[in-house]
């Protein structure tokens, strides 16, 4: 066989091929792992301890543009991955609370923000409504379930200090978090060059703070002098017999640089833990255990000395059942204690342990018994003198957790409060991500109700936000400090208020049900009744 009959052979790979090869795959890369990681980053860094709010629009914004592939698989991959990047180091804290739980919640999460981007149609005529609709769903969805919602890390926590938040009296922190993803989607589309779903996604967000803007404030009934005591001490401790005692004791030492007069006085939750009396003081104490008894005559004395009122919280077992409760007393001037409120939302894994059975094979640091919640509405009625006299003020109540969600300070307005309290106990959480999450949702609080708030906190961050928004003094961690202050008692009600979540996510299911309508409205067509076939 000569050479002029010898079988072709195929050419060797070059240099050409190689290089497209790699030029692929990096591309594969990025749009896969590296684009949706830095926008789920960026929304990371946007929220509380490092709150820098412009880095949510521009994460949304390269979010969504990474929502045109045409595979819905491909967007599912993406948004989760986007997600995870988000969520994960937004509640890192978690990993020293629970790892389970930790991995578990985010991986939840990961997956329903996913779904997101499954579900939003690629093109950009639908795709622009169709992805804050989506995400305004997960949102909801988010804030409320499993076992009872974790509104943390929030879009709307980032946004609290932007000039978006103004928009958070008309349609609340679910329409705060609305408007960021809009605001997105506006960047997103004028990097496109699409002008007009531009033009018209910062119209609505414009529209929004305007209208928020405009929204009649309301009316100034009287003004306090409070003071908000933090007691101080280290951080990541648990709760421990031996040191109920010092705790309360730091609040009284703190309490007593309180000089002048004042009307409210806030102590933290539960740094009134008192044991029962049949436990006895082990001997690793160093000194008697608190009980209820000399806790609630301290207490008494505190008030009469400062001539205040005194709202403080506690954690004990109820005699009646032996479950533990977490609530808050109101003491008069007088030394008696005139009302009290029972926390409603409680923490799960920290107050109460949902799957307990499951759980405790993961880990050993759950509550032995539960907390048992409270019924009533979140107001506490004291007897104050606001300028014009004594007369009974409806003091709005959250109890740490609950500040997380919009529904308890709403309550607590709907039943008359004119200013709000957050006590709280970030004492036992690492790092600061809760409690800096915490003061931003107490400004989301202030924002939606139009009302000071107060957030007292044992060892940080413990602080006074006005009805804008604004926290007009904070403490550190760790430090042992009064904050003073004169706020506002204030009447009235906003919109989002009256509406809540209903006003946003009806819209968001009314966008998604317009969007949908076509394709249903072409498959029952082609799925007619079937045609017959020959004849009698």
């Amino acid at each position: 066989m000569d050479a002029a009959q010898s079988p072709p052979t195929a050419p060797a790979p070059g240099p050409q091929r190689s290089a497209a090869s790699r030029r692929a795959l990096a591309g594969t890369i990025t749009s896969e792992v590296v684009a949706p990681i830095g926008a789920g980053l960026a929304v990371a860094a946007s929220v509380p301890p490092w709150g820098w709010w412009p880095l949510a629009v521009a994460g949304l914004a390269g979010w969504y543009l990474l929502m045109a592939h045409p595979s819905a698989r491909v967007r599912f991959r993406r948004s989760a991955v986007a997600a995870a990047a988000w969520l994960v180091p937004a509640t890192v804290w978690m990993l020293d609370f629970s790892l389970p739980g930790w991995i578990v919640a985010s991986a939840v999460y990961a997956t329903g923000y996913g779904l997101v981007g499954a579900l939003c149609p690629p093109d950009p005529a639908r795709r622009a409504p169709a992805f804050p609709a989506l995400f305004v769903v997960a949102e909801a969805l988010r804030w409320n379930v499993p076992f009872g919602g974790v509104p943390l890390a929030t879009l709307a926590m980032a946004e609290v200090a932007s000039p978006l938040a103004p928009a958070t009296r008309l349609l609340g922190s679910p329409g705060l978090s609305a408007l960021t993803v809009v605001a997105g989607v506006a960047v997103a589309e004028a990097v496109a060059g699409r002008r007009r779903p531009a033009t018209v996604a910062a119209l609505v967000v414009a529209a929004g703070v305007a209208g928020g803007a405009l929204v009649p404030r309301a009316e100034v009934v009287g003004t306090l002098d409070v003071a908000v005591v933090q007691g101080g001490g280290p951080q990541r401790t648990r709760a421990d017999v031996c040191t109920e005692r010092a705790v309360f004791e730091r609040h009284l030492a703190a309490s007593a640089l309180i000089e002048g007069p004042v009307d409210l006085v806030v102590w933290p939750e539960n740094v009134v833990n008192p044991t029962p009396d049949t436990i006895p003081t082990p001997r690793r104490c160093d000194a008697p255990l608190l009980r209820h008894d000399e806790a609630a005559t301290t207490l008494a004395e505190l008030a009469r000395e400062l001539d205040a009122v005194v709202v403080a919280g506690w954690f004990e077992r109820a005699p009646s059942d032996d479950a533990n409760v977490n609530y808050v007393t109101v003491v008069t001037p007088d030394g008696d204690t005139v009302d009290r409120y029972d926390k409603v939302r409680l923490v799960p894994f920290g107050e109460f342990v949902p799957l307990r059975s499951l759980i405790e094979a993961f880990s050993g640091e759950l509550p032995a018994r539960d907390t048992r919640p409270g019924e009533g509405p979140a107001v506490v009625v004291a007897p104050l003198d606001p300028g014009d006299g004594v007369r009974p003020v409806p003091l709005g109540v959250s109890i740490s957790w609950e500040v997380f969600f919009d529904h308890r300070s709403r309550d607590s307005v709907r039943h008359g409060a004119e200013i709000l309290l957050n006590p709280t106990n970030g004492s036992s959480y690492w790092l600061t991500i809760v409690q800096t999450q915490q003061v931003a949702s107490s400004r989301l609080r202030a924002l939606e109700t139009d009302r000071w708030v107060l957030q007292a906190a044992p060892t940080g961050l413990s602080a006074v936000v006005d009805p804008a928004g604004r926290v007009r003094a904070r403490t550190g961690v760790g430090e042992q400090a009064v904050l003073r202050a004169t706020v506002e008692l204030r009447r009235g009600t906003t919109p989002a208020v009256r509406w809540g979540l209903w006003p946003v996510l009806g819209t968001a299911l009314v966008v998604l049900a317009a969007l949908a309508a076509p394709a249903i409205r072409r498959r029952a067509r082609s799925s007619g009744p079937p045609r017959a076939v020959g004849g009698a």
